[in-house]
């Protein structure tokens, strides 16, 4: 996806932020995770966009923010007020947010779901019932 100019932030309010960069593309495909860990952290699937770290600025709520190591080296960050997932990043790719979806205010033209990720398993209720690919694991650009 080209450069896209967003805002988000969590559901109470006291985080937002903005973003100005690519979304998905060369830094990886925009997903949707059906693991176990993520449907815990989210109460269902995560919509996720990889992101430039770069281009993301927080315009409030740095206080409000707090930071869970949900497995070695994988930080979910989160609106410590509401508990809204705002992005989670990865140690060893400091580089790259993997941006929640849901927390943009609007999500740009032509975002577009890659693949249904970590659906090996599901519950019936959970299936996911998109035309994008669906991997058992993660998707195969990240094997």
């Amino acid at each position: 996806m080209t450069s896209v100019s967003v805002a988000g932030g969590c559901q109470c309010g006291a985080v937002r932020y903005t973003y100005d960069g690519p979304l998905g593309g060369a830094l990886g495909a925009v997903t949707i995770c059906h693991c176990g860990q993520c449907r815990r952290a989210q109460g269902y699937a995560s919509a996720v966009a990889p992101a430039d770290a770069a281009g993301f600025i927080l315009t409030a709520g740095e206080a409000a923010l707090r930071e869970f190591e949900s497995s070695s080296g994988k930080l979910r960050v989160f609106c410590a007020v509401c508990g809204a997932p705002i992005y989670s990043r990865r140690l060893s790719l400091p580089g790259v947010l993997r941006l929640r979806i849901g927390s943009l205010d609007a999500a740009p033209p032509g975002l577009r779901i890659d693949a249904h990720i970590h659906t090996a398993g599901l519950p019936g209720w959970a299936a996911p019932d998109s035309a994008a690919p669906h991997y058992p694991g993660p998707e195969p650009a990240r094997e």
